[in-house]
C-alpha cells in the first residue's frame, strides 16, 4: 500500500475518524509523518481539554510503520511498550511529527545483524498550536531479522540459538 493511500485509510479508519485524529502527512519514502488532533465535543474530557486516550492514540502506529517500511521485508518490527507523560492541558489543535533519520535505521540494521532482538525507545512530543509541549510520548520498538534473513538461515534453516536472545 502506498503512503498516500495509507494516509487516506487512516483518516477514514473509525478509531481515528471518531477521535478527531487526522494524518496530515505521510512521506512517500516512509521517513516522516504528521498527525493532528482537533478538540471537538466528542473528544473532550470532563474538564474540556483533550482526552488523554486520544492524545496517546494519535501517536500509536506511526513509529512502527515508518521503521517497518523503511527497513524492508527482512525485518520484524513491533510496538513493545509505550508511555505517556501529560505536561499541560491540551486545548485546540495539537500535533505530533515523526521524522525517521537514516542514522537510526543504520543503527537498527547493525544491532539486528546478528539475528537477536533489538529494543529502541523513540520519542514523539505532542505540541499545541503555539509549539508548547502538551505530552511526551515514548514508544519502544522491537526489531529483529525475520528467521529467513538471520545468519545461518541459508545454511540449513533458521539459527535456533538466536531465539534465546
Amino acid at each position: 500500500m502506498s503512503p498516500r493511500l495509507l494516509r487516506h485509510v487512516f483518516n477514514l479508519w473509525p478509531p481515528f475518524l471518531f477521535s478527531g485524529i487526522h494524518v496530515t502527512r505521510l512521506e512517500a519514502d516512509w521517513r516522516g509523518a504528521e498527525v493532528e488532533l482537533r478538540l471537538r465535543p466528542w473528544n473532550r474530557n470532563y474538564v474540556g481539554t483533550h482526552f488523554g486516550g486520544s492524545l496517546f492514540a494519535m501517536t500509536d502506529p506511526f513509529w512502527m510503520i515508518l521503521v517497518m517500511r523503511s527497513l524492508g521485508p527482512d525485518y520484524l518490527v513491533w510496538d513493545r511498550a509505550a508511555e505517556i507523560e501529560f505536561v499541560k492541558p491540551g486545548r485546540g489543535t495539537v500535533r505530533c511529527r515523526f521524522q525517521l533519520e537514516e542514522a537510526l535505521l543504520a543503527d537498527l540494521r547493525e544491532a539486528a545483524a546478528g539475528g537477536g532482538r533489538v529494543l529502541r525507545w523513540l520519542d514523539c512530543p505532542v505540541l499545541d498550536a503555539e509549539g508548547e509541549l502538551v505530552a511526551r510520548v515514548r514508544k519502544q520498538l522491537y526489531v529483529r531479522l525475520k528467521p529467513r534473513a538471520r545468519p545461518g538461515a541459508a545454511a540449513g534453516g533458521p539459527d535456533r540459538t538466536a531465539r534465546a536472545a
